[in-house]
């Protein structure tokens, strides 16, 4: 059996643990043959692929990003981009794929399955968001990432006492906010899930400064104030649907410097937090991922994906997995509120 493998969509740590685990199981395991697809869906698409073997993947496990490289390209956007993908596989021999990325990449999976095309899934967000998996690999190392700049921020919010609003990822859900909010021990975490209030947030930040303490605003990208419009750096859309967003940070900091009379800047993690080396857990999810993504194929069990319930590892359907996103459930939100201000 030859097998094809590509990451789409945004890259985070750990996609090169996953690539390393199907590759080592599958060779070492089954005898099968392996090819690579380039920048994820146009790889198959163009038939732009390398081979991997047990040389390609031997020191990537701690490498961040993906030696595959990836992309946001949709085929369903593309004329006759099915036909091209059936002829692709056909011409390099490749029975079967194992797609690795977040709601874009595994809906385009799930289609491809019901065109008659073997796919299984690995999810791959920073964001947590998909509904199927308790945890998706990338999300720890990308909270970890934000928690040590939220650690860093304290010492010179202090120093200078001034208000600093760190704004993390999280287009529609609030995961990475609500978690290295709590972890780092700031003063008000807003998510997309619920709107905010801008006077409460001042209330909150002025009750800080009365206590000589400076305050940690943790915001994600498309958290919105009541009554507001998501922030956007472009209002150009990629393949899937997707504007840019972002400058919700630098807006709440002007408008709690401006009521206020108090300093305040904003920080902008943004793409920090995909980068470098994955953490411990995520390096041993996305190994776990991929060696159960191996055993799917191996059992010609397709149009599924590998996903973490609890502490097992288990299948499920494709149209599941991507059938809705998981955001932060208010009592989750409420729990963190007795911490503000």
């Amino acid at each position: 059996m030859r097998v094809g493998v590509l990451t789409g969509g945004g890259d985070c740590p750990g996609l090169n643990a996953v690539i390393r685990a199907v590759v080592r199981k599958g060779i070492e395991v089954h005898g099968w043959d392996f090819v690579g697809f380039r920048n994820g869906w146009n790889g198959p698409l163009t038939g732009d692929s390398r081979p991997l073997g047990l040389n390609d993947v031997e020191d990537i496990l701690t490498r961040g990003g993906t030696i595959l490289r990836s992309s946001r390209t949709n085929p369903y956007k593309v004329d006759g981009g099915v036909d091209k993908i059936k002829q692709v596989l056909a011409d390099q021999g490749v029975d079967a794929l194992i797609a690795i990325g977040g709601e874009d990449t595994l809906g385009v999976a799930k289609r491809l399955t019901d065109d008659g095309i073997g796919v299984v899934g690995v999810p791959k967000t920073i964001d947590n968001d998909l509904g199927a998996t308790d945890y998706t690999f990338g999300f720890d190392t990308a909270v970890s990432i934000a928690t040590e700049a939220i650690d860093r921020l304290h010492t010179t919010a202090e120093s200078h006492h001034r208000a600093l609003v760190v704004e993390v990822m999280g287009r529609h859900a609030g995961w990475i906010a609500l978690h290295s909010g709590l972890a780092g021990g700031a003063s008000v975490i807003l998510v997309p899930e619920r709107h905010f209030n801008v006077d409460q947030v001042v209330s909150w930040v002025e009750r800080r400064f009365e206590k000589e303490f400076a305050p940690i605003i943790v915001v994600a990208e498309g958290a919105l104030p009541e009554g507001g419009e998501e922030k956007l750096l472009t209002g150009e859309k990629d393949a899937f649907g997707h504007v840019r967003l972002g400058g919700i940070g630098t807006w709440l900091a002007d408008e709690i410097a401006h009521r206020t009379g108090k300093e305040s800047r904003a920080v902008v993690l943004g793409h920090v937090q995909r980068g470098g080396t994955p953490t411990a857990y995520d390096r041993v999810l996305a190994t776990r991922f991929g060696l159960h993504a191996v055993d799917a194929v191996a059992d010609g069990d397709f149009g599924v994906m590998v996903a973490l319930k609890g502490t097992d590892i288990v299948r499920v359907k494709l149209s599941e997995a991507t059938a809705e996103l998981k955001t932060v459930p208010v009592e989750r939100y409420q729990e963190a509120e007795v911490f503000f201000g």
